[in-house]
């Protein structure tokens, strides 16, 4: 017997709509706008989100059937939490199926901008053949610094093991994860110490802006910076100030201030055209936590968590 309907309001794997689809009538709807959404949500039972819309409180109030969110990936500062959970109404994320796609993504970025891999291979296609000013640097011996050590920040960690590097991790909610090349730090030792830096924190009002001037200017290694987080942890004009002054010596951003080009004013279009020209920076569409196995993981994980049967073989001790 079907339980109600579960709208489904983002790109979601097949292999969750046939699980989900043996109990509940599914209303599959990717595209769905703010405005359809809440014409839509009075009559669900369960609503499948990613990053897209806001699940705010005009939502909640008409979603009177509501049994269950369940995001897909990590994230959940666009959902009113407190007010669902006033409300009966669970949260679930699943930032355990796409936190090994970020962790490679952003041991990606950071080995291309290491030994300048994409801007090399820029300069092949335009003809030039460069070998002494595109002189790599390798991993082994360097200190990583990471900023946020939850599903990602972990999963980036254990796939720098085989480099021979040493990793100090900062997270201000957690305690006694460091064992071995991990060793637990405060922010100030990792801007001290730290080659390169990646951000792996939640968007909250205390990470919101966390990577800005002062920050960089207070590192000694001029770093390479990766932000595959969330991008308004990071402040773009700063990044631009500090890259000029010479506090940092690359970045890799999958994530910006703002993530839709058609809304740019004239001055984040201009600092992008600035930031693109750059060798020492790569840029791409917010696409870390989006591989194939990712799309499927996350799915599999809201699935096996809505059904109790979620384990994690790397949830802490």
């Amino acid at each position: 017997m079907q339980q109600g309907t579960v709208l489904i309001s983002a790109p979601c794997h097949h292999w969750l709509l046939e699980k989900l689809g043996a109990t509940y009538n599914i209303e599959d709807r990717p595209e769905i706008s703010y405005a359809e959404l809440l014409e839509a949500i009075p009559p669900a039972a369960g609503l499948v989100v990613s990053t897209r819309l806001p699940i705010n409180a005009s939502v909640l109030q008409r979603a009177a059937n509501l049994k269950w969110i369940a995001r897909l990936g990590s994230g959940l500062e666009l959902i009113d939490v407190p007010l669902a959970e006033s409300m009966g109404i669970r949260v679930i994320s699943s930032p355990e199926g796409n936190r090994n796609a970020v962790a490679e993504h952003a041991l990606g970025m950071m080995l291309s901008l290491l030994n300048k891999l994409h801007s090399a291979a820029q300069e092949v296609r335009e003809g030039k053949w460069i070998r002494a000013a595109n002189r790599g640097a390798e991993l082994r011996g360097k200190t990583v610094g990471i900023i946020g050590y939850g599903n990602t920040g972990s999963a980036f960690a254990r796939l720098l093991q085989p480099f021979g590097v040493t990793v100090l991790a900062y997270d201000k909610y957690r305690f006694g994860f460091g064992s071995g090349y991990i060793k637990e730090a405060q922010a100030e030792q990792i801007q001290r110490y730290a080659d390169v830096i990646s951000w792996h924190v939640p968007l909250t009002q205390e990470t919101r802006y966390m990577a800005n001037s002062s920050f960089f200017k207070s590192c000694k290694h001029k770093p390479v910076i990766l932000n595959t987080s969330r991008g308004q942890v990071l402040k773009l004009n700063d990044l631009k100030l500090a890259l000029e002054a010479g506090y940092i010596s690359a970045a890799g951003l999958d994530v910006l201030e703002n993530e839709k080009p058609e809304t740019w004013t004239g001055p984040e279009m201009e600092m992008m055209q600035w930031l693109l020209a750059q060798p020492n920076i790569l840029i791409t569409p917010h696409i870390a936590g989006y591989s194939h196995e990712a799309h499927l993981r996350m799915a599999q994980v809201v699935f096996e968590k809505l059904t109790g049967s979620f384990t994690d073989p790397f949830a802490p001790k």
